[in-house]
């Protein structure tokens, strides 16, 4: 059996499917503060939806023994004789759009507080470059007591990580990888490729592997920005953005970006994070920042097109009924995190509309404590003046939406994924 344990900081969407894969080949601890997230797993049930109950059933251990498999816990003591961390908490962004670097102090605080001789200290954790080394190794020292580089150590391996997607999975994403060390890289490399098939690229520094990561996302959101403001443009000129885009397209080097809302955990956040630091050191990015502007007002100006149509078809606004299909930040996901079909929908009822919102995916009462807002799981039986599609769902696509509509209802397709003759239009 192979001498390392490992213990995974954080079982969410990043922490679970990486712990249950290592799992495969070491002995593995799965830390999480929540129990109640704990109990679930070791249960063999993933509410994420990310590792199918056979899946997890199979690596699961009933006790923290030293064979091979997975063992999940909330008791710090159970971590205490690993000697490697991986932490893969998330790195939200405040109100403000500042990041967050809390979820990475706290677990750095957990984890100083058993940290031993050797032991090497890996995050996953997508941060502006630095953040390992001048944010989260001096709480490692201060609690510790331990001297980096000398006692312990540590690694970067960005998490890449697509939720609800079953084809991409951990195994199968090349994984960058980063050490404190020369040394210290080539260990934290050879851990990640004993299990990821699609192989490792070993970063020459972590500050590297931080930046590769945090610019991946960035420069995402800056493409699909340029063709959010391309449909506005399109729009006003009276022309389908999809079909410009669909010519555009038959060249060999066109990218092929769509509109749309961007939000979740990465492409909505990750540019803030390389914005702060690039005017920390007195530089005011004008591309990423300008990208994030255009990204953000998508939600309000999808409501004010909504709304112009309607206006359009003499449907009354006040009290009108919408159905807004879908809040999670993407199909066939549960992931409701920074999702911006929240911002459609709190644009839609500032106009004094009744707003019902589905969504077979969400759980009501995640969306109802970040949220405040009320979802179902099920389709109304009832009509609507208007319904706006802003998740492809594949449940939706399997419904006749028209027949859910008032004489003069408007059917908005955000998503671009409904017969083109059946909506009233798209973004």
């Amino acid at each position: 059996m192979n001498k390392e344990k490992i213990a995974v900081i954080g079982l969410g969407y990043v922490g679970l499917p990486l712990a249950r894969l290592f799992a495969t080949k070491y002995n593995v601890v799965g830390f999480d503060i929540n129990q109640n997230r704990v109990n679930e797993l070791s249960n063999g049930n993933d509410s994420t939806l990310e590792v199918e109950s056979s899946v997890l059933k199979s690596v699961l251990k009933a006790s923290n023994d030293n064979e091979i498999g997975l063992f999940c816990s909330s008791n710090i003591d159970d971590i205490k004789d690993c000697n490697y961390y991986v932490v893969t908490v998330p790195t939200p962004i405040d109100k403000n759009n500042r990041p967050d670097l809390t979820p990475l102090y706290k677990s750095s605080e957990t984890v100083a507080k058993v940290l031993k001789k050797g032991d090497i200290v890996i995050y996953e954790s997508t941060v502006y470059p630095g953040v390992t080394e001048d944010e989260c190794v001096p709480v490692l020292q201060q609690i510790s007591g331990l001297k980096f580089n000398k006692d312990f150590f540590a690694g970067y391996s960005p998490e890449r990580i697509n939720p609800g997607d079953k084809e991409h999975t951990v195994d199968k994403i090349l994984k960058v990888t980063a050490g404190s060390t020369p040394e210290i890289g080539k260990k934290v490399d050879a851990l990640y490729a004993s299990v990821i098939t699609a192989g490792t690229h070993l970063a020459p520094t972590i500050k590297v592997a931080e930046a590769a990561k945090v610019i991946e996302n960035s420069q995402r959101d800056i493409n699909i920005a340029f063709v959010n403001e391309l449909a506005k443009i399109f729009n006003l000129l009276g022309i389908d953005t999809h079909d410009v885009l669909k010519a555009a397209g038959t060249k060999w080097n066109f990218l092929p970006f769509k509109p749309g809302l961007v939000g979740g955990h990465c492409i909505g956040v990750d540019p803030y994070y390389l914005a702060q630091k690039a005017q920390e050191v007195g530089y005011h990015p004008e591309i990423i920042l300008a990208g994030r502007r255009v990204n953000d007002s998508m939600g309000q100006y999808v409501a004010s097109e909504v709304i112009k149509l309607m206006v359009k078809n003499d449907i009354r606004i006040k009290n009108a009924k919408i159905l807004n299909l879908g809040i999670t930040f993407k199909e066939n996901c549960p992931d409701v995190r920074n999702t911006k079909a929240v911002d459609v929908i709190n644009q839609l009822k500032s106009y004094g509309t009744d707003v019902t919102i589905y969504d077979p995916w969400a759980n009501p009462e995640g969306v109802k404590h970040e949220y405040s807002l009320e979802t179902v799981q099920k389709l109304p039986n009832k009509t609507f003046d208007a319904i706006v599609l802003t998740v492809a769902h594949n449940e939706f696509l399997d419904e006749d939406l028209k027949a859910l509509l008032n004489p003069n209802g408007v059917l908005y397709d955000v998503k671009s994924v409904l017969d083109s003759n059946s909506i009233s239009d798209r973004l």
